[in-house]
Formats: structure tokens, sequence, C-alpha cells
């Protein structure tokens, strides 16, 4: 027998120990954990009735995007990191001067439909009027209506800094010939009307395919590949970082394992059997999802998993035996007592990796961000449930393992069991340090 191997053989006696001993935790634990475990409709207390226009702000994820961690409500300021440099979203309050105050409706109506400013100039489709463009006339009257009674907030966000030529918003007319089709969300005839109402919140609204679309050379979308994961940067804890956004497809590598009500439990509470919510999604369920009310969590959950199963044409190579070997005895050491040696997790420890979008994805780079950083959490619970049910803080292995340990872990577990995925490489971990 080989040294590598009965180390292997060593570590994996006792991290068989520990979780045995785990499991008896568990199990002991269980009875008041399934006090938990109930239907989204019956563990989430009725939300107090908030303006019709406020709810259209959470379907509309608008918080996310025009609130900074350190600015006023909707004032804007959040930064975007972009290929051709960075872009600060604006101000929507009733403010005159800064805001959106002087806007009519119509004029409203055309920045969130059209991409167009008061004065004609085009928006950078970072603010997703390819998606907005779906929604119906009512919703964006409520909206506006909503956002003109708020208080006002005097506050210019910082200036844009694009390089030369994006920053001609003149060249963004010539983007739209190419890659912008303005329209209203049809219902597709022969789909429900739950269905259609969770199209109309998935692809219009909610706008998710604008972080779970890969995009092209240009930004554009690939429609082609709706919905099949992308690799966008975002800042979380103060840190700009490459992450990616899962295919939300019925791929192996997508939602494929997912039930309708662990899309529910995930959206609406921050946490499912298959994954809590952790970096850019905190924002969006925090904000967002947690908001909506059950009918349309169950009509998102219900579209989505009727997405057709559709990934990335990406050659995925056999990583070589020694590189599985090295990065399945770190896996034992650090990983196996949380996720358990076969990958299946727990409710109490560890989600599992096995068919794990997360896992899966085409780019790596949640996983790695999670490895390198700890999943980073939400600042604040996103439900009562979510408190009661969520795992236990995955440290982080900044120091503890190299970028060489880190990619040989990640390689095994995206190979490992039944799952298939590309190689990591050092070079990749050393990128996200």
């Amino acid at each position: 027998m080989s040294d590598a191997r009965f180390i292997l053989l060593c570590f994996r006696s006792a991290v068989t120990c520990r979780w045995v001993t785990r499991q008896m935790f568990i199990a002991l634990s269980n009875a008041s954990i399934a006090l938990f475990l109930l239907p989204v409709s019956s563990v989430v207390a009725a939300r107090d009735s908030i303006d019709p226009g406020q709810y259209i702000l959470y379907a509309g994820g608008c918080i996310s995007c025009h609130t900074s961690d350190t600015g006023p409500d909707l004032a804007g300021g959040v930064p975007f990191e972009m290929p051709f440099g960075r872009i600060y979203s604006t101000n929507i309050t009733p403010d005159v001067e800064t805001g959106i105050g002087g806007w009519s409706n119509e004029q409203f109506a055309n920045a969130m439909r059209k991409g167009i400013l008061p004065d004609g100039g085009h928006l950078y489709p970072v603010f997703p009027y390819t998606s907005y463009t779906l929604i119906s006339d009512e919703d964006i009257d409520l909206l506006y209506n909503y956002l003109m009674s708020i208080p006002p907030v005097r506050f210019v966000p910082p200036d844009n800094a694009l390089r030369f030529p994006f920053d001609q918003r003149w060249l963004i007319g010539a983007w739209k010939r190419l890659f912008f089709d303005e329209s209203r969300f049809v219902p597709a005839t022969g789909q429900s009307d739950q269905w259609n109402r969770g199209a109309y919140l998935v692809e219009g609204l909610g706008h998710c395919g604008a972080c779970h679309t890969p995009r092209g050379l240009l930004g554009n979308e690939k429609q082609q590949l709706a919905m099949t994961g992308a690799t966008y940067r975002d800042e979380v804890d103060g840190k700009f970082l490459d992450w990616s956004a899962t295919n939300l497809t019925q791929a192996g590598s997508g939602l494929k394992l997912w039930s309708n009500g662990q899309i529910e439990e995930y959206l609406k509470l921050g946490f499912s059997e298959r994954a809590g919510v952790f970096g850019p999604m905190n924002r969006v369920v925090l904000n967002s999802t947690s908001h909506l009310h059950d009918e349309d969590i169950i009509a998102m959950a219900v579209y989505l998993k009727s997405l057709p199963a559709l990934e990335q044409n990406m050659s995925v190579s056999k990583p070589a035996p020694d590189v599985m070997r090295r990065g399945e005895i770190v896996y034992d050491v650090h990983c196996g007592i949380c996720h358990q040696p076969n990958g299946e997790g727990a409710i109490t420890t560890g989600p599992p990796l096995v068919g794990s979008a997360v896992a899966l994805a085409p780019d790596p780079a949640s996983l790695i961000n999670i490895t390198l950083y700890g999943p980073q959490l939400p600042h604040e619970p996103v439900s009562p449930q979510w408190q009661a049910r969520r795992w236990e803080a995955m440290e982080s292995y900044y120091d503890t393992l190299t970028d060489s340990e880190v990619a040989e872990v990640l390689t095994y577990i995206r190979n490992a069991w039944t799952n298939s995925g590309s190689v990591v490489t050092a070079e990749q971990v050393r990128r996200q340090r």
C-alpha cells in the first residue's frame, strides 16, 4: 500500500468516527429542528400589508441596486464593476435636483422599459431594462406612484468611471439596435395562470437572467444559453470578486435535484435542504424575494422547474488521478465532517455537494470564494426559520490551505461521486485572493 493511500485511509477512519458522533447529535436535535421544517405558507408570519407600489419595488429588486451599504435608502451610489469600467446606480428618490422628482410617469416608464432618460440619453444596460421592458403598465404606474410618495433624498452618486469609448452614451443606441427588443409580457397560451405569473416575475420584474445568463463581449445576454449560469463581479463585505451565478435550468449542474418546495424555501426563507443564501444572493433574498407573497414564490418555483435542461458547451477533461487523490485527502480532513464522506451533507451540518448547483457551476468562482472566505452569510437574519435551521458556520480556509490545495479539493468535489465538472486551477484560486 502506498504512503498516500495509507494516510488517506487513516484520515477517512477518523472522519468516519467523528461523522458517526455528529449523526448522534443530529438525531438528538431532530425533534427540536422538526418544529421548523414546515411549509413556507405556515412558517412565515403574515407581513403587514404593504403599499402595492412598494410590493413592485420588492419584486423588482430595486433596493439592492439603489441602496448602498452606507448611503440613504434608494439614493443610489452602489458600484458595479464591468469589463469596461465602473458604473454607479442612480438616486431614485423623488428629489427634484438629484433624483427622479422631476420625472413624469411617461418619462419614468421610458427609463424602465426603453432605457431612455428624460433628456433622450441612453441608460447603460447594467440597469436591466432589457428585462423590465416586460413590465405591465399597471405595475409601472404602481411603482412610479410609490417612489413619488417616499421622502426625497438629496444625494449625488459618484461619477461613472468608464474607459473610452464606453463612456459615450450615444453608442448604447447602436447596442440597443443589436441586442434589445422592446416588448411586453404576453402570457403563453397552453400554460397555467400560475406558470405565466412565475414567468413574468422571473423573466421580467425579477430580472433573474441579468445575473444567471452568460453575456457576450459587448455585455449582451446570450439568449441561446439563457439561465445556464454566468460570471460577474460583485462587492461583498467591501471586496470586489468574481462570482458565479448558478444554472437555473433542469440540467444536472442546475436545479434538477431541487424540489419546488426547496426552491420556495430558499427564495422565501433563505434556506432549504439543498442550499442557503450567501454572498450576492443575500441582498436578493433579504431585499426582494423574502417579501413576496407565498403564491408568487410558488409561481416562480413552478416556472423555474419548467425550464428545460440546458448547459453551456464546456469541454470537461477528466482530472488526473493524483490530483483527485490529493483532493480527497484534503476533503476528508477539512470537509467530510460537515458535508459527509459521501458528499450528501446533513440538515444541521452542511449542504449537499452531490449535484450542487454552486459546486458544479461552469465557473468555480463562488465555490472558491466560499472556501477562501467562508460563505459570507447575511448580516441580518433572513427569517426566523433561517436562524433556526442554518448550518454550522463554515470557517475560512484562506490561511489554512495553499492555492494548490484549494484547487485540488475543489476539483475533487466537482468530480467525486456523480459530479462532473471542470478542473479548478491554482491560478483561478490565486485570482480570487
